[in-house]
């Protein structure tokens, strides 16, 4: 079975995927949508490495987080003994700011025998076109190719780290990693302050989350790995930490996740409100009103992180992952697509903001102004064909989920709009939520008794559970029983994993489930009473992750293999969700929608 052997750390300055076999496979510097230093990801001879790893090659390897943190933990044993590297991505408080460097730690521990291990180092720059050059200090190695200087401050030799050569790895040693600023102190020191001020940074974060008691490790597991992919010095929240891992083998369907979809962090703020993050939600709301507020007719779907330059999608000359994999995508050319859906997700997203009485220091006026923006944009584009949520290159429709996000955005609006008593808000709201309504009942197939994906089209789409989900459909109503049956019938999985569709796009019939549809199918089988079955779902659906509970994008119905960009916010946005909507059930279970 196919999974993805990695474990993730970051500090919301940036992420890294640390392999099993102590690799650093996947970490761009110094953002997120950044070339990667280490790329060994998506090719192994221009992909550059980070490891550290045993003389014996018939070794064993394991990996967990210290509890309730992002800080991992891979340990080796072989027949010479037993070491653990501990991959340390610092963030804590400091002087009343968040200290969170472009800097790696790994301590390297020995635990029992004479393990021998060698540490091997080759970051690359330009996506693989330039390999760094080394030039050597009295404690330290400079790898210069970047703008920026990377810089490896360690206690080990030098020598054995420049010659890839293998030591008696007889006491505790440190490797510190960084970009521009370098470590200027002591390594051991600091090494085990930053761990230990990291771990406990973490482990108060989630003393501060609200969980339900449903599955609440799994949640918790899931809120810390949303919360990495926040980009906090300006709130975009990214899709998933890479690019170009493919949805099923041989595909194509290679996209570049490391950017800000309005809707992707519509659901991940939904999930961080109900954990009580509201802290994630007002960064985000900065990152939206730069937006919004500078835009003119239309939004695209997606954002760079720093919105400073056009997503332009590029093929570069990489093997790809699992070195076949092609093409290697950077960029998205879906930032050029007609979305229209977002207009609703920015509405949904920032209604909090105005009745959530725990969030103070609100500007109601720029507020207002983007409500209005969103407005009349929803108003404007009521019957224009747009590219849907799932970014069909070739084809543009009436889509029900559009339709859907209009709706609720219209909604979310109205209930602004009375919040601060604003009549003109309220009539525009009102008429969109009229027309909306019109245009979903459009995309009703009476002789089925399903939504269909759109005005016109026979195909069914597992995004339209969500008109039960998002309070669309009554969940105790006989369309509402209708229409999930006929999902089922059409798009469900054994276990309950589900498909986006079934019909062929613009690369044919997709092979692969995608776990977020799945996640929404346990919600609406909670809400409209089939709780029993939602909690045998969701069940099955926790053991499609890794060894460390981290979710892809995609998973193969045959064999529960995981495929697609990787860890992905929207499926642990999913299982968040889902165990929230089970776990309020459970305590109130006469309770529907």
């Amino acid at each position: 079975m196919h999974k993805y052997d990695y474990g993730l750390i970051g500090n919301c300055a940036y992420l890294a995927l640390i392999r099993k076999n102590g690799n650093v496979g996947w970490m761009c510097w110094p953002k997120f949508d950044s070339s990667f230093v280490f790329g060994g990801l998506l090719d192994e001879e221009k992909g550059g490495y980070f490891m550290v790893e045993p003389e014996d090659p018939n070794y064993t390897s394991t990996q967990k987080y210290i509890e309730n943190t992002n800080v991992l933990e891979t340990t080796f044993e072989s027949k010479d003994g037993s070491y653990k590297i501990t991959d340390i991505a610092p963030r804590f408080s400091q002087m009343d700011r968040q200290y969170k460097p472009l800097m790696l730690v790994r301590k390297i521990e020995p635990i029992d025998g004479n393990p021998r291990v060698r540490v091997r180092c080759q970051p690359m720059a330009d996506y693989g076109k330039i390999k760094c050059n080394k030039v050597f200090g009295s404690s330290h190695i400079r790898y210069e190719g970047h703008d920026q200087q990377i810089r490896l401050s360690t206690d080990i030799s030098l020598n054995y780290v420049d010659n890839e050569q293998y030591f008696s790895l007889n006491k505790t040693r440190y490797l510190v990693l960084t970009w521009g600023a370098p470590l200027e102190a002591g390594i051991k020191d600091t090494s085990e302050q930053f761990l230990a001020k990291t771990v406990n940074y973490w482990r108060q974060w989630v003393k501060n989350t609200s969980t339900e008691r449903f599955h609440q490790e799994a949640v918790i597991r899931s809120a810390l790995t949303l919360k990495m992919h926040a980009y906090q010095d300006t709130g975009a929240i990214i899709a998933a930490t890479t690019t170009s891992l493919p949805e099923f083998p041989g595909s194509t369907r290679n996209w570049d996740y490391r950017f800000c979809w309005m809707r992707d962090a519509h659901y991940t703020l939904k999930a961080l409100n109900d954990l009580s993050h509201f802290e994630v939600l007002e960064e985000y709301a900065e990152f939206i009103e730069n937006i919004v507020l500078s835009e003119g007719n239309r939004f695209h779907p997606l954002y760079p992180i720093t919105n400073d330059r056009l997503p332009v999608e590029e093929i570069l000359d990489l093997s790809g992952y699992l070195g076949k994999e092609k093409p290697v995508r950077i960029g998205n050319q879906a930032y050029e697509h007609i979305q229209n859906d977002v207009y609703g997700q920015v509405l949904t997203t920032i209604q909090p903001l105005f009745n959530d009485a725990r969030l103070l220091d609100k500007d109601i006026t720029k507020l207002r102004e983007i409500v209005m923006k969103c407005l009349y944009l929803i108003d404007e584009t009521m019957e224009e064909p747009d590219n849907g949520l799932w970014e069909f290159r070739g084809l543009r429709q009436l889509h029900c989920y559009t339709f859907l996000f209009h709706w609720a955005g219209a909604q979310a609006a109205k209930r602004i709009a009375n919040i601060i008593g604003d009549e003109e808000m309220l009539q525009l709201a009102t008429n969109c939520i009229k027309r909306s309504t019109v245009m979903i009942e459009k995309c009703y197939d009476d002789e089925r008794g399903v939504y269909t994906q759109a005005v016109g089209v026979p195909h069914l789409d597992a995004s339209l559970l969500q008109l039960i989900n998002m309070g669309y459909l009554p969940a105790d109503s006989e369309k509402a029983r209708k229409h999930v049956e006929a999902m089922e019938k059409e798009l469900k999985t054994d276990g309950g994993l589900f498909y986006r569709y079934k019909h062929e796009d613009d690369f044919g019939e997709p092979e692969t489930t995608f776990l977020i549809c799945a996640f929404w199918y346990v919600e609406t089988l909670a809400r409209i009473g089939r709780l029993d079955e939602a909690k045998e779902v969701f069940e099955n659906l926790v053991t499609k992750g890794n060894h460390l509970g981290l979710l892809s994008e995609d998973v193969d119905k045959n064999d529960g293999s995981q495929w697609g960009n990787f860890p992905q916010t929207y499926s642990h946005v999913g299982l968040i969700n889902a165990s929230f909507t089970i776990a309020r059930r459970l305590d109130k279970p006469s309770f529907l929608a």
